[in-house]
């Protein structure tokens, strides 16, 4: 499924920078009428609220992954899938350097039990994606393979899991660490909604930019693909190199910019949880792929995919470690778990290249 005409990499380029750009904006207002809708209709925490907003961040990776799918570009989808969760990860070490306001690290500040198990069931996704890899590939019915089916059980049991903590955890103060963020955990949230309503932004006002927003990062993330995977080839690079790195981080700019809203409003544990959330949900776009292609996606993986998922699963237990042990100390405006993971990510994307294709 191609959209755009065959263009000189100089043109595939700017459509792919224009559409980032894209990306990014429309992101902003996803995100905030998102916040404005789930107020409104009393989502909250709940399951539907959970829901909408994994789905709501990560409308870039649904039009990529559709778009590639449907194009015969399994390889691009997987890695951009794949390297997102790694670079959705890094993008907490941005908030905290600087997000936070506080002379005390990112994980200091947004410590709980909630976040923990949230961590953990990313975890456990990567877990389903490395064995579903080793299915064989014959196992097909009705377009669905049963990898997808646990990857996405899975992330349903892990949204209810993380409700219940929500609510209460049968730990000291709810699993709550002492000294850490003095507001509840989404007070930005209700801030925005609050101010909106100040602004006499109405419901059907706050839903048809949502829709807008909505529309316009589905088709600019769809066009990144396109346009992006041509640009690699002019200078031939792979699709899972550039889907993992490049794809992977315009998609991204959306989680920093509402991730740095909410660090700055002192949301600590919200920007977190909104990260550990996205990178739960985004192995199930699987699902999408296998329905749109007809073709089983993990049991065709390449090592560039295993190694992403492991390089997504390792960052992610540096954090859940770094929840657990709370550093106090600051280097550089970062904690030891953020350097750690920094550190590791670029190791990470040097070892990518040095892959055989």
């Amino acid at each position: 499924m191609n959209i755009l005409p065959a263009l000189p990499f100089w043109a595939d380029l700017l459509v792919f920078v224009g559409c980032a750009a894209t990306i990014w904006v429309a992101g902003i207002f996803l995100s905030n009428n998102t916040d404005i809708l789930s107020e409104r209709l009393h989502l909250g925490q709940a399951l539907g609220g959970l829901i909408l907003l994994a789905v709501a961040t990560n409308l870039p990776e649904i039009a990529i992954t559709y778009s590639a799918a449907a194009s015969g570009q399994l390889d691009v989808a997987v890695s951009n899938v794949l390297g997102g969760i790694a670079i959705q990860t890094v993008v907490l070490v941005a908030l905290d350097a600087f997000g936070v306001r506080e002379r005390r690290p990112l994980t200091y500040q947004a410590a709980s039990l909630t976040l923990v198990i949230e961590g953990a069931v990313v975890v456990a996704v990567l877990v389903a994606v490395i064995m579903g890899t080793q299915l064989p590939a014959t196992l097909v019915a009705f377009r669905l393979t049963p990898d997808v089916l646990l990857i996405t059980l899975i992330w349903v049991v892990g949204l209810v899991l993380t409700q219940r903590a929500v609510r209460a955890l049968p730990w000291a103060n709810s699993g709550e660490a002492p000294d850490s963020q003095s507001k509840p955990r989404g007070h930005s949230r209700t801030s925005r909604e609050q101010d909106a309503t100040r602004h006499h932004v109405s419901t059907l006002k706050a839903a048809a930019v949502f829709g807008a927003a909505a529309l316009a990062t589905l088709v600019a993330g769809a066009l990144a693909e396109e346009s992006g995977t041509a640009a690699a080839t002019h200078i031939g690079l792979s699709g899972a190199l550039f889907g993992a790195t490049v794809l992977a981080a315009a998609t991204s700019l959306p989680e920093l910019s509402t991730g740095l809203t909410a660090t700055r409003q002192g949301d600590y544990k919200l920007a977190f949880g909104d990260i550990f959330g996205g990178n739960a949900f985004l192995p199930v776009l699987f699902l999408l792929a296998v329905l749109v292609s007809g073709k089983p996606v993990l049991p065709n993986a390449h090592p560039a995919d295993l190694y992403l998922t492991g390089l997504g699963g390792l960052l992610t237990i540096v954090y859940i470690g770094g929840l657990l042990f709370r550093p106090k100390k600051e280097h550089a405006r970062l904690g030891i778990d953020s350097i750690a993971v920094l550190t590791l990510y670029v190791i990470g994307v040097i070892g990518l290249i040095a892959l055989p294709s």
